[in-house]
This record gives structure tokens, sequence and C-alpha cells, in this order.
């Protein structure tokens, strides 16, 4: 056995901060069209968005609309400021209303109400990185689509770094998002047919 052999496990991986992601970004050492987030320190590539993705995406941001109308902001593919180093970029979520409409500072998870991630080919990832990571900075309730199964899964109550609370359905119906005392109708989540009718 080699006696200069070095011992990996003395030494951490080096996390990036937000700010040194964006620099990265402003060199062009990140492409301009490149899909990733900040996940505790590192870099995560996001699979491309697929048509079934995006038309959910697209159909629950006007279900969340009529549901909530004044009472929250609906944000779609943006960032969410978790910390220094981890900054998701979730598919949907409800913010508290701002006066300055989040243009001065992203949102953070004391500002979300809910967050929704859409998955296809991205469901382990999602489920065992992003849902934790949501759990673990204190967001209140998150959903996970899965299109490939149609199936919702809905996480709340978040304690010591992982939700408390998980339901399963793949016929939603009117859904309540209990920080706003209002329901959205998802009955037709998984109903692509349906889209253009709803």
């Amino acid at each position: 056995m080699a006696t200069n052999a070095i011992d990996v496990k003395k030494y951490s991986p080096y996390r990036f901060s937000i700010e040194q992601y964006y620099r990265m970004a402003e060199v062009g050492l990140l492409a301009p069209d490149a899909r990733t987030e900040l996940i505790e320190g590192e870099i995560c590539d996001m699979p491309p968005i697929g048509s079934r993705h995006a038309a959910t995406v697209s159909w629950m941001h006007r279900q969340l609309l009529k549901a909530v109308g004044d009472r929250a902001l609906v944000f779609e593919q943006s960032p969410l400021r978790l910390s220094r180093h981890s900054e998701p970029q979730s598919d949907l979520m409800l913010l508290r209303p701002r006066r300055d409409h989040y243009s001065e500072a992203h949102p953070t998870a004391r500002d979300a109400l809910l967050v929704i991630e859409v998955c296809d080919s991205s469901w382990l990832y999602d489920r065992e990185v992003k849902m934790p990571l949501y759990a673990a900075y204190g967001v209140r309730e998150a959903w996970l689509v899965d299109i490939g199964v149609k199936t919702l899964n809905c996480f709340g109550a978040p304690h010591g770094g992982a939700f408390v609370e998980q339901t399963s359905m793949q016929i939603p119906g009117s859904l309540a998002v209990p920080s706003l005392d209002v329901h959205v109708n998802l009955a037709r989540l998984f109903s692509f047919a349906d889209y253009s009718v709803s």
C-alpha cells in the first residue's frame, strides 16, 4: 500500500457562492443560454424543457392566476434565493405580494407561499434533491407534478430539514393552498387534450 496516498475524505469540494455564480455568467464562463441552477454551492445542469413540461407549467400558471387573484404573485421558472450557496429555479411559485414585484431582489423562502416543480425525466433529482432543499430552508409547501406517471405529490410542514406531511394523488380535483385559504382547480391537470378548453 502506498504511503503517500491522499486521503480525499479530509478535503471538502469547493462551493460556489451566488455572487461567484452570477460573475461566471457575466464573464462568459456559463453560456448565455445555459440552463443551470446553484444547489448548495454546486452548479447543476437542468434538462431541456420538453413540450409536455412546458404545457403543464403554462396550464398550471393560468389555474393559479384564476385562484389567487391579487392575493399572491405567480412566478414561472424563476430563481428562489435560499442561501448564499443555493438558488434553485422553480417551475412555479406563489409569492407574497411586494411593492417592487421582486425587481430589487429575488424572493426568498420567507416569500414563497407555494413552490411547484414539474418533472418528467428529472423526477429523481426533483424529489431527492430539490424537495429536501426546500424543506431545509423552510419553504412551507411544495408540489411535485410527475407528468410521467401522472401523479401530484404535495409536501408540507417542514421540520428538521424534511417535509413532515406528504400526500399523493392522480386526480387532484380542487386542491387547497392553506397559506392563502384558496383552492386551485387541477381536475384537468393530466388531461392534455383538454387544455384548449379549460
